[in-house]
């Protein structure tokens, strides 16, 4: 007797089904919303999370425009005064908002071997916010400054 694949006992998906589940699933993802908007006290509680020491004001600047007509790219220097030798040098760098969809932006993690903490990157703002760079020195402290970039819709004020 020949065995014929009506005879056999089918195992697993077949494509189609396969195919079926694979969109049911995109669609179930899609539909979960992202996130809701960051907060001041989210963007503080993860600052806190991410250096220990109490920053003080100082060391850090933040260079951006004030008023941003184009908050799709908005270039964002993060300068901290720092000789960046090996027994004084600036270790991690972080970016946070308190408007965009997750408080967290940025971190750079830097050496001796960077020569200057400076960092540059271009963030996408939605709505007017603050930025807030918080530097952790190689000695432990921390250091923190606050910008808030006005974002405009249009030309017009936001």
């Amino acid at each position: 007797m020949t065995a014929t694949s009506e005879a056999l006992p089918r195992r697993g998906l077949s494509r189609r089904q396969a195919v079926a589940a694979l969109g049911a699933g995109t669609v179930a993802i899609t539909l979960v919303p992202l996130s809701a908007e960051a907060t001041p006290e989210s963007a503080k509680k993860l600052l806190g999370e991410l250096v220990k020491a109490a920053p003080k004001a100082g060391k850090v600047q933040i260079k951006t425009q004030e008023i941003a007509e184009n908050g799709n790219t908005v270039p964002v220097t993060i300068a901290v005064e720092s000789p960046m030798t090996d027994g004084d040098y600036v270790k991690e760098i972080h970016v946070v908002s308190d408007k965009n969809p997750q408080p967290g932006v940025a971190s750079f993690m830097l050496t001796p071997a960077n020569g200057k903490a400076e960092v540059q990157f271009r963030m996408r703002m939605a709505e007017t916010q603050n930025v807030i760079a918080v530097a952790l020195m190689s000695d432990g402290s921390a250091w923190t400054a606050a910008r808030e970039v006005k974002v405009t819709i249009g030309g017009c004020g936001g």
